[in-house]
């Protein structure tokens, strides 16, 4: 930063132009400066951020010895407690209930026996699917045995049904005992429809999932293409394989089986019934489409190991200064878990370390909790540093938290949520994942400004990265949320390098085991993404009012609700 004074003043100016653009009239201003002791002091505190201190926290976490923090194992728990010991040597206080730094949640991990085959039955043929190479089968449902029965496919489209954009590919068919095969992603063709490019909820496997469930079918499968999935059939392998946690079950409706086919396998099935797949795709881009029942039959068995454990996010607070403010809250997740000791490689290597995914997010979130602890006085606003689990399950930690919040979700100011790290240099662009979306925007770009970037949206839009992190589990109960991600455009590198990194990291190392650290990472580029996150934060913690949805936000609703249940 080179003139925090001017980022002061940027960021009031933007908080009073984003408020005043709310229809409630809402009047926001800082009060002076950024924290006591006036700008300065946020800037000397600002060099708590620094390479040595994050890169000792990644390779700490993503060590062997950790062995990959697979929910509710014993690196799980050294993770935590591990993280809190650092918590507390920054002098934070405990976050959770009772004065403790864990908010614990039970875990049922659900392992099904997958069957080496899967048999496919009609039209006077049938055909063999291999486990492994063409498709990988999960338990739905956690009971010791999973038993689907000559039930027929039924091919259904994307399997969406949103009334907002005027689509239900369902129509109203019983698919009750049915298995659904259906299309992954959502329709991308047109940007007034499901956002364009931009992947919705509506694309995502656990939406399709309980798409299918909520139509009493028995089993779901998602052709999986590189491309509508946003990775290589890889990941499914590694990441769809062994135990599969989950929260403890309620009342919700679920299927038996929950699987992934890959697209060869797909064509070779939708043949069976003298059907074309492109075809088929054809008619489900379009609101008129319907269940198109193929003539097959599948039956699968399987036994299921069922185990409960327990993990735990990690909570740290900074309470704030301000008697009137500090009920209030400004939260900064990172998960701590990764995928465990899992499938080996072809080198033998079994430990997911996650090394990237995401230690390097810890790392950034721990170090703004450094710099903030070393302000002369704290935040108006109270601070939360959650470092949650399970997220690689599906965000199942900090859903937790979201369903047993330590402050009321009207309370919450705002989330900044750090998922990877930029592990390649510095940028002249910073992605801000859920940019357009609220208030936070005109913060954050007035502050990258100053750093002499430019924010962008979603790089990888058609991947759905706003409805694959923790951010999402905030969002559902109204918080304005915002994750900060690497950007492309690298300063002195050829114009796709940045691209080409990223791309690589997906198709090689994401949810694999050679998602290791590497002591040659460049973490210049992660201290500015850092510092873009902690003065955003400073902003909203010490701002007079909170942000909000921009007016028509699919959150807003539920923000609304929120604010009024904590008046």
């Amino acid at each position: 930063m080179n003139s925090i004074s001017k980022i002061v003043l940027i960021v009031v100016s933007s908080l009073l132009f984003a408020c005043s653009k709310q229809e409630s009239g809402l009047e926001s201003e800082l009060a002076g400066a950024a924290v006591e002791g006036g700008d300065s002091a946020a800037e000397q505190a600002s060099l708590q951020i620094e390479d040595n201190y994050m890169r000792g926290i990644i390779a700490e976490i993503s060590h062997d010895s950790y062995e990959g923090r697979g929910p509710g194992s014993r690196g799980d728990e050294k993770t935590r407690k591990y993280l809190a010991e650092q918590l507390a040597a920054l002098g934070l206080e405990p976050g959770a209930a009772e004065g403790r730094w864990e908010q614990p949640f039970d875990l049922v991990g659900v392992s099904a026996s997958q069957p080496d085959e899967w048999v496919f039955s009609g039209h006077d043929i049938a055909m063999t699917l291999k486990q492994w190479d063409q498709f990988i089968v999960a338990s739905g449902v956690q009971e010791e045995r999973v038993e689907v029965a000559d039930a027929e496919v039924v091919f259904v489209g994307y399997g969406i049904q949103a009334p907002e954009f005027d689509w239900d590919d369902y129509k109203g068919v019983d698919l009750n005992g049915k298995i659904l095969l259906m299309m992954n992603n959502d329709p991308d063709w047109n940007p007034e429809l499901f956002a364009g490019e931009t992947r919705l909820w509506y694309g995502r496997w656990d939406y399709k999932y309980l798409s299918a469930a909520r139509q009493g079918a028995v089993g779901a499968i998602i052709i999986h293409t590189s491309s509508s999935a946003g990775y290589p059939f890889q990941v499914v392998q590694t990441s769809w394989t062994g135990v599969q946690f989950e929260l403890p079950a309620g009342d919700e409706p679920r299927s038996q089986v929950l699987a992934w086919v890959t697209e060869d396998a797909a064509r070779d099935l939708v043949a069976m019934a003298g059907l074309d797949l492109d075809k088929l795709r054809e008619q489900a881009y379009n609101r008129d489409f319907e269940p198109v029942p193929l003539g097959i039959t599948a039956s699968m068995g399987m036994d299921v190991e069922i185990q409960r454990v327990q993990s735990a996010n990690v909570l740290g607070l900074i309470p704030g200064s301000d008697p009137e403010l500090k009920d209030e809250v400004v939260i900064y997740t990172a998960h701590h878990d990764h995928l465990g000791i899992s499938t080996p490689n072809e080198d033998g290597d079994a430990i997911y370390n996650g090394a990237f995914d995401n230690a390097t997010g810890v790392a950034q979130v721990m170090a703004i909790a450094k710099a903030i602890k070393a302000l002369p006085k704290a935040p108006r606003r109270s601070v939360l540093i959650a470092l949650v689990g399970a997220e690689e399950q599906g965000l199942l930690g900090s859903e937790y938290y979201a369903a047993n919040p330590t402050f009321a979700p009207g309370k919450i100011a705002a989330n900044i949520n750090y998922d990877g790290g930029n592990i390649w240099g510095h940028t002249h662009d910073v992605t801000y994942i859920g940019l357009g979306k609220s208030s936070i925007d005109e913060i954050a770009m007035s502050i990258a400004e100053e750093q002499g970037r430019v924010v962008k949206p979603d790089q990888f839009a058609d991947k759905g990265y706003f409805y694959r992190s923790d951010q999402f589990s905030f969002a559902k109960i109204g918080v304005p949320a915002m994750y900060i991600d690497t950007g492309t455009d690298f300063v002195d590198r050829p114009p796709e390098w940045g691209r080409e990194q990223q791309n690589h990291y997906t198709e090689v190392n994401y949810h694999q085991p050679s998602d290791e650290y590497d002591p040659s990472w460049n973490l210049e580029g992660m201290i500015d993404d850092v510092l873009l996150g902690y003065w955003t934060g400073l902003a909203i913690a010490n701002a007079d009012s909170m942000p909000v949805w921009n007016s028509g936000d699919e959150f807003e609703t539920v923000r609304l609700d929120a604010l009024a249940s904590s008046e």
